[in-house]
């Protein structure tokens, strides 16, 4: 009787055990985000580390932001271009492809990049850092690894995600206007009249929301990452390796989630 109930009651120790080791994973997450996040704030002792971080996470990602807004941009102008003007609507490729980028692909688009190019090598950096042992160095000398390794990353990304999303916005929109108005002929004045007509601050602030949380939680999940490399039964290279897959894949999962969360609570 006992391997009976045994027996019935297995997928559900199962699944209460994804479940405890979720909740745990989470709530070792978030003290890990708020004790980076203290340290941003501590002082002026990190700003040239932040300074750094900044050109490495914002400004050398300038050119592959700009190169796939372009493209989205383009692509967005040419597909609507297509529905709209089956209806007589094609004076709505403006709106269309404004609204659509500002409020989602935008935010969106800008995080998963960043996480494939940024996120990726701060987790691969702390995790050779960890199982080198020169975290632990850090430590025996008195110098904190979470002010002096994540907290200018935190700081980095909160700074550079909003202002590549709107750099993605003004590239994506441009891009739209080349394929509708250059090649598909659509009137320009109409395209640009839309596209100030149909945004509002309310979606401009909307995408900002947007690149902020994404920015936190991206840093979060890669440094985490990287940070708890040896607690993970991963050992060397290829344990630095699995930490950096990990990272990435969770990250853009949990911006798409994260995504429709604040699609539904702003909109």
């Amino acid at each position: 009787m006992s391997q009976a109930t045994g027996g019935f009651l297995t997928p559900f120790n199962a699944l209460g055990s994804v479940a405890l080791r979720f909740l745990e994973e989470l709530g070792a997450m978030s003290i890990f985000f708020l004790d980076s996040v203290r340290f941003v704030f501590a002082g002026w002792g990190q700003f040239s580390k932040s300074v750094r971080q900044i050109y490495f996470i914002g400004v050398q990602s300038v050119s592959v932001i700009a190169l796939i807004g372009l493209f989205t941009g383009m692509v967005m102008g040419m597909q609507l271009y297509f529905a709209l003007s089956s209806f007589g609507a094609d004076g709505f490729l403006g709106t269309g492809v404004a609204l659509s980028m500002v409020r989602e692909l935008a935010p969106v688009l800008t995080a998963i990049m960043l996480t494939g190019r940024a996120g990726s090598a701060m987790t691969a950096e702390i995790g050779v850092m960890r199982i080198s042992e020169q975290i632990d160095a850090l430590t025996i000398m008195d110098i904190n690894p979470m002010r002096y390794l994540v907290a200018p990353k935190m700081a980095a990304c909160i700074i550079s995600f909003p202002i590549l999303t709107a750099f993605f916005n003004l590239i994506a929109i441009a891009g739209g206007w080349l394929t509708g108005v250059r090649l598909l002929g659509a009137n320009a004045g109409v395209y640009w009249y839309r596209v100030q007509a149909s945004l509002s601050w309310a979606d401009i602030e909307g995408g900002f929301i947007k690149a902020l949380a994404f920015a936190v939680l991206v840093c979060t999940i890669c440094c985490y990452e990287g940070y708890f490399t040896h607690l993970r039964g991963r050992v060397g290279p290829e344990g630095v390796s699995q930490s950096t897959t990990s990272a990435v894949v969770k990250s853009c999962v949990v911006i798409l989630a994260a995504d429709y969360i604040l699609t539904s609570l702003l909109w």
